[in-house]
């Protein structure tokens, strides 16, 4: 279980480096992600396209750990990421569940409020 804790701990501060490259090796080829409350996107390819998409306007980032557990193949994450979006800084309270298979991520769900990071996102006026 320490080896999963591991794995999920090293992905979340290399969001801090905002490589693609790098965090899509983390995942398995068939991997899926969740970023509730959008769609489930499935494989490598379909991963790496969405982590561009929301990589691109985000010039800083940083997530704060708050716990982190496991149970078998199961990592779960407490988590307050902040981000630079557009020139404004975000903090967003995050509850992530990993699968680990083999040494890779072979799901991720992130679960959080759309309000908190809309309200935080949203053109001045």
């Amino acid at each position: 279980m320490s080896a999963n804790i591991d794995i999920v701990t090293r992905f979340c501060e290399a969001w801090s480096r905002r490589n693609v490259a790098e965090l899509v090796d983390y995942f398995t080829e068939d991997a899926i992600y969740h970023n509730m409350p959008g769609p489930p996107i499935e494989g490598k390819p379909a991963i790496k396209t969405l982590l561009q998409q929301i990589l691109t306007p985000i010039t800083w980032a940083e997530w704060e750990m708050l716990n982190i557990a496991a149970a078998d193949d199961v990592v779960l994450t407490e988590r307050v990421d902040r981000f630079d979006v557009a020139g404004k800084r975000v903090e967003l309270p995050v509850a992530g569940v990993f699968q680990i298979e083999g040494g890779k991520i072979k799901a991720w769900r992130d679960y959080f409020d759309m309000a908190t990071w809309t309200r935080q996102t949203a053109p001045a006026g």
